[in-house]
């Protein structure tokens, strides 16, 4: 046992626990659990964004992947700032118009139908315990780490934690962790690369360098590998780009500020941050590979998931080992309590509220069911996290990524911007998006191996296309519907601003 380590992550999450405690008197209805009564301001939501995706599948997986893969690994970090610069053009405002509580609100603003709220809410839930399983792989690889717990043991007690902060917390305290977790991860990161810099001789860039001395300039540069390859390739970036616009922890984060104004705030405040995060991510995998190798790297795990604390723990001794394992720590237990908020949301709000019980329930019920559905959620991703231990991270985000770019992407694209789109579009693109997108990993060769049917790892290439393909045949199948028209959306954004005027 790590005793430095232990006694840093202890400190950070009694922090954690004292400001869910205090977010606890502000999480009194269901406005103030899924949204935060739309109270946060720009820049604090703005760092609470940037909370949400700086996870352990940023920070573990794409170092590692860096390490164990060369180049090949920063894919998988390029496309983020460029997805929230999309977000801020073309998304934050629109659905802050939409919104209320869920995505499946901002969809049914325009088109009124249960079914429809369940399909948005089942795609919901599928792509956030595919990010929960990530964080709790993460986090329980890291506790096995230092404590020398099993890996279940370990992931059980990150979900009690993540559940004790959404039951208490709710989005008030969600976002108050996050933006703890964001201010510490910054400063850490930033401590690290000056470590690294000064270990190379005053040059940033040097470990990239002395890795193409000493392994060969290939792990520098782009593989031109056959066409599979390179198709892959496209389709990870693709998936990573469109499937941020469809992430819900990261859309829903819209709804809680006062409006449009505040939230494109939220994404310039963000999208700084993460380019200076993700551009620093491939310095530090090219500096594990050179100060831990890939024999230390994959004997901690074959995924190279542990690259970033043993590289801390090279540069720093056994403190900064603990700084760095406490952080992520902190940063797995944030990111978790947002995808708690979003998917409890889905469950109580969408599924139980609207398509079950028609509306006729109360806003102190609906958060009991919400608090309930937040914990089952957790036990379900922890099911699926003890099976998939094994897999990288950052691989498991893109999936999640892709499945978001198929599904919910379009169809508030669609909503927000296509006058002729309808209800029955809505329901075939959700559908087909999600049919394609986990049917195709599954069929792909990280399931199947050798066996696969399906050649790419991620589907993104194919899916996306398909969900708006499917989007619009559905659509020009229900032009002959009125009741599948809906509202157009001009009319929806004029009321909510007139609305948001008289408050």
């Amino acid at each position: 046992m790590n005793t430095t380590a232990v006694l840093i992550v202890v400190a950070l999450i009694a922090v954690t626990l004292v400001l869910t405690s205090y977010a606890s008197r502000r999480n009194n209805n269901a406005d103030d659990h899924y949204v935060a009564s739309s109270r946060i301001g720009g820049w604090q939501n703005g760092l609470a964004l940037a909370g949400d995706q700086l996870s352990a599948a940023a920070l573990l997986g794409i170092t590692g992947a860096v390490a164990l893969g060369g180049f090949d690994g920063f894919y998988l970090a390029v496309g983020v700032p460029a997805a929230y610069l999309l977000m801020l053009l073309v998304i934050a405002e629109p659905l802050r118009n939409l919104g209320r509580y869920t995505l499946a609100d901002a969809v049914a603003a325009r088109f009124d139908g249960r079914g429809l709220r369940g399909v948005m809410a089942l795609s919901t839930l599928v792509i956030s315990i595919i990010y929960m399983v990530i964080q709790f792989i993460g986090a329980g690889l890291l506790a096995q780490l230092l404590l020398g717990v099993s890996f279940p043991v370990a992931v059980l007690v990150i979900g009690t934690l993540m559940t004790v902060y959404t039951f208490l917390g709710g989005m008030v305290g969600t976002t108050y962790i996050q933006v703890f977790k964001a201010v510490l991860l910054i400063g850490t990161v930033f401590a690290l690369l000056v470590l690294v810099t000064v270990e190379t001789g005053g040059n940033p860039l040097g470990s990239m360098q002395e890795a193409a001395s000493r392994f060969g300039a290939e792990v520098i540069a782009p593989r031109h590998g056959d066409l599979t390859g390179s198709l892959d390739t496209i389709s990870l970036l693709l998936g990573m780009v469109l499937g941020m616009m469809g992430l819900p922890h990261v859309m829903v984060r819209f709804l809680t500020v006062r409006n449009g104004r505040a939230a494109r705030q939220s994404i310039q405040v963000a999208m700084w941050i993460y380019a200076f995060f993700f551009c620093v991510l491939p310095i530090f995998g090219y500096a594990a590979l050179n100060l831990v190798g890939r024999d230390a790297i994959r004997a901690d795990n074959e995924a190279g998931n542990l690259a970033a604390p043993r590289l801390a723990e090279t540069l720093g001794g056994n403190l900064l080992f603990a700084i760095v394992a406490g952080v992520v720590m902190t940063t797995i237990l944030a990111v978790l309590a947002g995808l708690s908020i979003a998917s409890s949301g889905a469950v109580a709000h969408d599924l139980y509220t609207t398509v079950l019980r028609r509306g006729a329930v109360s806003r102190g019920r609906q958060l009991l069911v919400g608090r309930v559905a937040g914990a089952a959620i957790a036990v379900i991703a922890m099911l699926v996290a003890f099976a998939a231990k094994t897999l990288n991270v950052a691989f498991l985000g893109n999936v999640a990524f892709s499945v978001a770019a198929s599904t919910t992407m379009p169809v508030l694209l669609l909503t927000m911007y296509w006058r002729r789109f309808n209800r029955r579009g809505a329901v075939a693109g959700l559908v087909g998006g999600l049919v394609s997108a986990v049917g195709l990993v599954l069929l792909g060769p990280d399931v199947l191996g050798a066996e696969a049917v399906f050649p790419l790892t991620i589907p993104a290439l194919v899916s996306v296309p398909f969900g708006f393909l499917c989007a619009w045949l559905g659509s020009l199948a229900g032009r002959g519907d009125p009741a599948a028209a809906g509202t157009d959306y001009d009319q929806i954004a004029r009321r909510a601003f007139a609305a948001r005027r008289e408050s």
